[in-house]
This record gives structure tokens, C-alpha cells and sequence, in this order.
């Protein structure tokens, strides 16, 4: 059986000693054309990508992607036609599908994994599904192939972290501050502590998100984890610039990692 998709990248950005860069982007925002525009362009300075579900109750979600769901519910955006936007696209890179929990339901969880291996979809990473919330939910992913990708909070002691990360594959996810995604003015003083405990819960490579937005930010978590989630900086950017200044930013972002390693 040949290597899943999460750790044969993970594997190979080792062996080149690179930081992985994974843009968030919301399905069908600010339309459903540019953001299949988006997606094909950031394949050329990511290396995983994530794509938001839109949802009406975003709970973990800050004002600018709050703004992007809406606006994409607006247009009929939903989990199918999300599905549809991916297969156009036809993704090289791994894709991690960023859902809350009833899209995923209602669509049904077997029909989705069944679907998502062709789609280059190689991870869910499902925001309202604590650990051990549904024994039967993640005993399906784990037969899938599909890597359940887990958040950790950086309120988590070890023990807890231990607990969240039992059954969870790809990587884990690190969010470096307390509250929703946004923009923020500076990195969390104690990330690097944070860090460190999820790496004393789990062999799993580190990513961190929620907050990131400037390319010093990103070398600075670059020293700290295996790869850096961003965001709102990003859908913002995309709406504000189109796919064109989605890119800029989104090349800058590659730059800072990649001298960050250097």
C-alpha cells in the first residue's frame, strides 16, 4: 500500500529542510470562480492546503472568515458544491477539508471519505468534534485512509494534549492564541512552551494557525513547528485583490519561510 498523502509530504519537506506553508481559503469566496482561481494559484507555493466549508453558525471562525462564509452561503455555497470546486481544481497538493460537523453529517461521513481520496482531499479536520465525542464518527475515519487532523489549544496541559491527539493522524494543529482566527499584531509570548508540550504528547508533526498574517510572524512560528496555517490574512487579501493578490501574499509568505530555513 503505497503512503498516505499527509505523511509522504511531511516526509519529504524533512528531507528538504523546509517549513510547510498551508493557506486557508474559504470554498466559493468572494465567488466560486476566484476561488478556484485561488486554489490552483496557491498550489504554486503550498504545500497542503486548506479549504473551509462555509457554514451559518462559524463559532471558531473570527470576523473576515465569518464575513467569507456568509458571503459564500449567499451564492448557494454548500459541502457538494465545495466537493465539486476541489475536483476542478484538481489539486496536487494534499487538501484538508475544514468543516464544522453538520455539513459533514448531512452529507454522510461513509459517502464523503469514500469520495474525498479522489478528490486529493487527505484530511478532515472536523472544529466541533472533541476527542472521543463519537467513537463510531472516528473509528470511520480511521478505516478511511483519510487523516482526522485534531486542534490543540494552548490552554491544554500534556496529559489533555495527550487525550486529543489519541487516534489523530497528518499532523497536529496547533492554535497559537485563545478566542476565534483573525489577524493578529504579534505572536503569543508563550507558543514555544505550547509547542513543546505538544511535542512531548505526540510524534505527529506540529502545524500552527489562528493569527498568522505577515511574513515575520510566519519565521517566527517557523522555528518553532514543522509548518505555519494562514488564514484570515489570506481571505481578506483574496477579497480585497482577487487570486493576484492572494498570490503576492501568498509568495511573500514562501519567501520569509524559506530564508527562515536558510
Amino acid at each position: 500500500m503505497s503512503e498516505a498523502p499527509l505523511p509522504a509530504t511531511w516526509r519529504a519537506l524533512r528531507a528538504r529542510g523546509r517549513t510547510a506553508l498551508i493557506p486557508y481559503l474559504t470554498a466559493g469566496h468572494p465567488t466560486p470562480a476566484a476561488h478556484l482561481e485561488a486554489l490552483r494559484r496557491a498550489e504554486v507555493h503550498a504545500d497542503i492546503i486548506e479549504v473551509g466549508v462555509p457554514f451559518s453558525d462559524p463559532l471558531a471562525d473570527g470576523p473576515i472568515i465569518q464575513r467569507s462564509t456568509f458571503a459564500a452561503l449567499k451564492q448557494g455555497m454548500t459541502l457538494p458544491r465545495t466537493l465539486e470546486l476541489i475536483g476542478q481544481a484538481r489539486p496536487t497538493r494534499p487538501v484538508v477539508l475544514f468543516s464544522y460537523l453538520n455539513p459533514v453529517r448531512k452529507y454522510g461521513f461513509e459517502r464523503l471519505l469514500g469520495e474525498a481520496r479522489d478528490l486529493g482531499i487527505a484530511g478532515l479536520l472536523l472544529t466541533d468534534l472533541p476527542a472521543g465525542g463519537d467513537a463510531g464518527i472516528e473509528a470511520t475515519m480511521d478505516a478511511s485512509g483519510v487523516d482526522l487532523i485534531r486542534l490543540v489549544a494552548p490552554t491544554s496541559s500534556a496529559e489533555r494534549m495527550r487525550t486529543v491527539l489519541t487516534g489523530a493522524r497528518g499532523f497536529a494543529y496547533v492554535v497559537a492564541r485563545l478566542g476565534v482566527t483573525g489577524v493578529s499584531a504579534r505572536i503569543a509570548d508563550d507558543l514555544g512552551a505550547t509547542v513543546a508540550r505538544v511535542r512531548t504528547a505526540t510524534d505527529l508533526p506540529v502545524a500552527v494557525g489562528f493569527g498568522i498574517s505577515t511574513a515575520d510572524q510566519a519565521r517566527q512560528v517557523a522555528k518553532l513547528a514543522d509548518g505555519v496555517v494562514v488564514g484570515s490574512a489570506l481571505v481578506e487579501r483574496l477579497e480585497r485583490d482577487g487570486p493576484a493578490g492572494m498570490e503576492k501574499l501568498l509568495s511573500g509568505l514562501r519567501v520569509a519561510l524559506d530564508e527562515g530555513m536558510a
